[in-house]
């Protein structure tokens, strides 16, 4: 099973992932960088992360009881003009951002 994927322009992000970077939020920072192709996502509580990339805010929901939560990114898919079809995304993460391939 993925831990991350993509369906209906929204960023699914499974329990085991969101469990450990995400618990407790609310919301998270999100930033596309346009020369790495990659979406750029870090929890809201991270202050310096938003400062240092102009990062924009956006609404963690809670997608199930299991801990599975989502994130709207139809903006970003548009105005980076982004595959939007549904499938399973690759990403890394360091010391706390999560560097997604969209």
């Amino acid at each position: 099973m993925s831990v991350l994927d993509l369906k209906s322009q929204h960023i699914i992000v499974y329990q085991p992932l969101a469990e450990k970077l995400l618990a407790g939020e609310t919301h998270v920072l999100l930033k596309y960088d346009t020369t790495e192709k990659v979406l750029l996502m870090a929890p809201a509580s991270r202050n310096e992360f938003k400062v240092a990339h102009k990062a924009a805010q956006h609404i963690l929901k809670e997608r199930n009881l299991k801990g599975d939560k989502s994130i709207s990114i139809h903006e970003i898919l548009i105005d980076h003009e982004l595959d939007d079809n549904d499938r399973v995304l690759s990403f890394f993460e360091q010391e706390g951002v999560i560097k997604i391939n969209l």
